[in-house]
């Protein structure tokens, strides 16, 4: 499966990559200004993390042995069977957060779009382009996504 792994040594910490998850994932897509400027603005799904010189960005790492999925009351973090990703269903999730304090990476936020829901990142698997949103768009080539 792949994953997103970031190189710490030529990311500067311009968030770039946390502008375009939210954009992302917003209600629209394709406008930076309206997903920031209309309507309820969602969480980042990938969290920088700075201390200089040294930045990079932490996200979910969709582990063999998930322990969020484990955590989850619900049964709404679960894994994905076509693609393999560990996936947080909306409509399941009661926002209980034991999923947060499972995961050893801290990868998994409250949504900031006014839903009591856990966000983490889906590696954008509704793109086209088939790159997530914060690889595609990192300036310096900081994240891959690779095997």
């Amino acid at each position: 499966m792949k994953r997103i792994y970031a190189n710490e040594e030529v990311c500067i910490g311009c968030r770039l990559c946390e502008v375009h998850c939210i954009v992302a994932h917003s209600r629209y897509p394709n406008d930076i200004v309206k997903a920031y400027k209309k309507g309820p603005r969602p969480a980042a799904r990938i969290i920088v993390e700075e201390n200089k010189p040294v930045s990079f960005a932490i996200q979910c790492r969709h582990c063999d042995e998930p322990y969020c999925i484990k955590a989850c009351i619900t049964g709404a973090m679960h894994r994905d069977t076509e693609t393999g990703t560990v996936v947080n269903d909306t409509e399941r999730c009661v926002g209980c957060w034991t999923c947060i304090v499972a995961c050893p990476a801290g990868a998994i936020v409250r949504d900031g779009a006014g839903k009591k829901v856990a966000a983490k990142c889906d590696l954008c698997i509704e793109k086209a382009d088939g790159r997530p949103a914060c690889v595609a768009n990192c300036p310096n080539g900081a994240l891959v996504l690779a095997e």
